[in-house]
């Protein structure tokens, strides 16, 4: 059993069934043994892209968000100031806010990240590719 923190991009492509998931990740998701986790930090990335015209749903983000975390049986992640706090002490291998977040948060609780970024791997923890 895993528990798997999914990366903002992996959550729509794998809303959207899209072929550049790796194999690997498809079945970890798909894998019912696994939590996923989606953080409120990509609810709040996915609402700033769609505001911006960046990113087209067929519906609000608010239904999108909540009509596929429980269709897939994902558990939405809150941002507490643990979170928050840890950001302070990582180094700037990234400067992505989202990204640097959802890094404290697999840290923080002991996830998995699951996201194609490679970069990532360069903070010490683990991810799933």
């Amino acid at each position: 059993m895993m528990r798997l923190l999914l990366d903002t991009h992996v959550f729509l492509w794998w809303t959207d069934n899209n072929p550049a998931l790796s194999t690997k990740v498809q079945h970890a998701i798909s894998d019912e043994s696994n939590d996923c986790f989606l953080s409120i930090v990509s609810c709040w990335e996915i609402a700033i892209k769609a505001s911006l015209g960046k990113l087209n749903l067929s519906q609000s983000v608010e239904k999108f968000i909540v009509e596929q975390v429980a269709l897939n049986g994902f558990e939405l992640l809150p941002v507490d100031f643990r979170h928050v706090a840890a950001v302070e002490s990582l180094p700037f291998h990234h400067r992505d806010p989202f990204d640097r977040l959802l890094v404290a948060q697999a840290r923080a609780e002991g996830l998995v990240l699951v996201t194609a970024d490679f970069q990532i791997s360069n903070y010490g923890v683990s991810v799933l590719w």
